[in-house]
C-alpha cells in the first residue's frame, strides 16, 4: 500500500474543495491558489500541453525514476527551474482553478487513451508513460495536499 494519495479525480477533487484562498502553507512561498494552478501546469505538462526540456543528464534518469518508483516523499521547499513560485493568478477565484484542474485531469486522461500517446517528457524524470504520470502526480499532490493540510 502506498503512502500517495490515490489519483481518483473525485477524492482529488473533494480534497480541494476543502482548501479555501486564506489557507496558509505549512512551507513555501505558493498561496493555495497558486498551488492548484500549479498542479494543473503538471497536468498540462504529462498531457504534453506544456513542452519543456529535460534537465536531468541522461545519466542520473535512471536514479531520478527509482525515486519515482520508490516510497519516498518529495522534499519540503525543493524548488525547480521550471516552476516559478511568484506566478501570477489566472484565474479570479479558487473555485475556477479548480474547474480548471478537473478540465485538465481529463484532457491528461483522454490524451494517454490514444493509443499513439505513449510518453511525454518531464523536465526531471525524463519520458514517462501513463503509469509514471500517475505515479509522479500522486507522488506530487500528496506533496501539495500535505503543505496545504488537506491529508
Amino acid at each position: 500500500m502506498s503512502q500517495f494519495i490515490d489519483t481518483d479525480i473525485t477524492l482529488l477533487l473533494s480534497k480541494l474543495d476543502t482548501l479555501s484562498d486564506e489557507k496558509s502553507p505549512l512551507w513555501g512561498k505558493m498561496t493555495a491558489q497558486q498551488m492548484v494552478e500549479h498542479l494543473t501546469d503538471s497536468l498540462k505538462i504529462s498531457s504534453g500541453k506544456i513542452k519543456l526540456s529535460l534537465e536531468t543528464p541522461e545519466e542520473k534518469l535512471p536514479k531520478m525514476l527509482q525515486f519515482l518508483e520508490s516510497e519516498h516523499a518529495m522534499p519540503r521547499n525543493f524548488e525547480v527551474s521550471f516552476v516559478d513560485p511568484k506566478a501570477p493568478l489566472r484565474h479570479d477565484e479558487m473555485a475556477l482553478a479548480i474547474d480548471e484542474f478537473l478540465l485538465e485531469w481529463i484532457d491528461f486522461e483522454e490524451y494517454f487513451s490514444n493509443p499513439a500517446a505513449t510518453e511525454t517528457v518531464h523536465p526531471l524524470y525524463g519520458a514517462l508513460n501513463f503509469e509514471q504520470w500517475l505515479r509522479l502526480h500522486s507522488k506530487h499532490f500528496t506533496h501539495h495536499f500535505t503543505q496545504f493540510e488537506l491529508i
